[in-house]
């Protein structure tokens, strides 16, 4: 019986640790592509507040980054999980997510940049937003779509990519960048290596952007998504320190940018 309460109140914990997030699908299209995407908000929290955009890895939209949206739901934000691939296109395994992933990073970023923007303007629109204080957050794939959003030119004031691809064909446009960026890396991750973070780091320089970049020692790919399994030797791994440590940091940068605390 101890134990059957036990595992009552754990059950009652969980269930109310969103209590007041009410999240939901929101259809939307770019182009032709009909997308599908996720929506978080408090709905105890009154008045307009910042939007934050959250792009997703290259598995394409699921339970995680619906997670992180409700995360940030509950810290006062809305947050919007955007769909890139389009509706129904869900890669079931690392081989058909490569595939998928592979249209969207060659030498030709008008398409993820598109469907990233689609997705900004999805969020802005939100009767919940205030559409002058935006931001941009990625993991992996999405970290790297969410670095070529603000490169475009998207009107955000920050843009967080969590262990994302740093490499864009057009580093030139980054002098479009014009909010600021914070970078939370792996510093043993072997799928971004250093001559991209030095790349990435002249780039931001040379178009004197307000940028940040942490590194967070033991971690490889992917160290925020506890999915990935815990081998590090495998360049994928999660790392509960460096998860909850760069998670702090955007909250921080969050706070910064935003001009308000959590």
């Amino acid at each position: 019986m101890k134990q059957y309460l036990f595992a009552l109140m754990i059950g009652m914990v969980a269930q109310n640790a969103f209590a007041g997030v009410v999240g939901r699908t929101v259809e939307y299209r770019q182009g032709d592509t009909v997308l599908e995407g996720y929506v978080a908000y408090d709905d105890s929290v009154k008045g307009k507040r910042p939007g934050v955009l959250v792009i997703h890895e290259w598995t394409g939209l699921g339970a995680y980054e619906k997670g992180r949206a409700d995360q940030l739901a509950k810290l006062g934000y809305v947050a919007f999980a955007a769909d890139i691939y389009g509706k129904g296109v869900r890669p079931a395994t690392q081989e058909l997510a490569a595939k998928e992933a592979a249209k969207y990073r060659g030498n030709d970023r008008s398409l993820i940049r598109a469907r990233s923007a689609a997705g900004l303007e999805t969020l802005a629109k939100l009767p919940q937003v205030d559409p002058k204080r935006l931001a941009v957050i990625g993991y992996c794939f999405g970290g790297t779509a969410a670095l070529e959003l603000a490169r475009s030119g998207a009107a955000v004031l920050g843009t967080v990519s969590f262990h994302g691809g740093l490499s864009t064909p057009a580093p030139a446009d980054a002098r479009n960048i014009k909010g600021k960026v914070l970078a939370l890396h792996g510093a043993d991750d072997p799928y971004v290596k250093q001559p991209e973070v030095e790349a990435f780091q002249q780039e931001m320089r040379q178009a004197k952007v307000d940028w940040q970049m942490n590194y967070y020692g033991g971690a490889v790919h992917s160290f925020t998504n506890p999915k990935s399994g815990s081998d590090p030797s495998k360049g994928v791994a999660y790392n509960e320190k460096a998860d909850r440590r760069s998670w702090q940091a955007m909250k921080l940068f969050f706070n910064e940018i935003f001009g308000q605390k959590q």
